[in-house]
C-alpha cells in the first residue's frame, strides 16, 4: 500500500477536526473523499502534507511511518498537493512558479518542466506572464503543475474544480485522469462528487470527521444514500466523454 492513515485524530485547540479516520492509497489508483463542506476533507489532505499536526494515530507512506516527518521531507519522499483555493505566486511568472514546485529538488528539472507543459500547453504559452493574470481555470492548472514539478508519487488534489465554469470543469478532470494515466496516483478531495466518482477507482465518505462510506467508486454512484446527499439529479458527461 503507497499511502495508510490508521486511525488518525487531528484537533484544531478543543475541538476534534479529524476523528479515528483510517484511508488506504494503493500505487496507481485514483482515490476521492467526498463530503459536505467542513466534514474534514481538506484537514485531511493537509495532515498528510504535515500542515496539520496527528494527536493520534499513524500515518504510513511508502512502507515508512511518517507521522511526525517534517513537510519538505514529506515533499521530497514522494507528496505532492495542490492546495484548495490554489495558493500561486500571482506576482511570479508562470515559469517561476512552476520552479518553486521543485524548490526541493537537487537534480535536473527540465523533465518535469516539458511534461507539465504538455499537459497544459496554456502555461507553455504564458510562461512568462505573471500568475496572478491569468484566468481562474489557468490558475488551477498552474497549481497543479507547480506540484508536478516536485515529481510526486501521490498528488493530493484539494477542489481542483472550486469556482471553474463547467467547460473547464471536464478539461481539469480530463488531465487529472491523464496524470494518473501517466503513472501518479492521486488522492482527490472535491466537492463536485458526481464527477469525483466517475473518475475514482474508490471513494471514501467523510462526515463530521469521521469516514462513514468506503466502497468502489462505481458502486457509491448507484448508492440511495450517496445519490440523495452528494449527487442530486441525473448524471452528466463524465471526463472521459468530453474533452473541451
Amino acid at each position: 500500500m503507497l499511502l495508510e492513515l490508521d486511525d488518525i485524530h487531528v484537533h484544531y485547540g478543543k475541538i476534534e477536526a479529524i476523528r479515528g479516520i483510517s484511508v488506504e492509497v494503493d500505487e496507481g489508483e485514483i482515490v476521492t473523499l467526498i463530503g459536505a463542506n467542513g466534514a474534514g476533507k481538506s484537514t485531511t489532505l493537509k495532515t498528510i502534507s504535515g500542515l496539520r499536526t496527528v494527536s493520534q494515530g499513524e500515518i504510513r507512506f511508502n512502507g515508512q511511518v511518517i507521522t511526525r516527518m517534517p513537510g519538505y521531507k514529506r515533499v521530497l519522499a514522494g507528496i505532492g498537493q495542490a492546495p484548495e483555493g490554489r495558493g500561486i505566486f500571482p506576482g511570479m511568472t508562470v515559469v517561476e512558479n512552476l520552479h518553486m514546485g521543485a524548490y526541493a529538488r537537487k537534480d535536473d528539472t527540465s523533465k518535469e518542466l516539458a511534461e507539465v507543459y504538455d499537459l497544459f500547453p496554456r502555461l507553455a504559452e504564458r510562461k512568462r506572464q505573471a500568475g496572478g493574470t491569468l484566468s481562474g481555470g489557468e490558475q488551477q492548472m498552474l497549481a497543479i503543475g507547480r506540484a508536478l514539478m516536485s515529481k510526486p508519487k501521490v498528488l493530493l488534489l484539494d477542489e481542483p474544480s472550486m469556482g471553474l465554469a463547467p467547460l473547464l470543469v471536464n478539461q481539469i478532470f480530463s488531465i487529472i485522469e491523464e496524470i494518473n494515466r501517466r503513472g501518479t496516483t492521486i488522492l482527490l478531495v472535491e466537492q463536485n462528487a458526481q464527477q469525483a466518482l466517475r473518475l475514482a477507482h474508490r471513494a471514501y465518505v467523510i462526515e463530521t470527521g469521521q469516514i462513514v462510506k468506503s466502497a468502489p467508486a462505481a458502486d457509491l454512484l448507484t448508492d440511495p444514500e450517496v445519490k440523495a446527499a452528494y449527487l442530486g439529479g441525473e448524471l452528466g458527461p463524465g471526463p472521459s466523454d468530453q474533452l473541451s
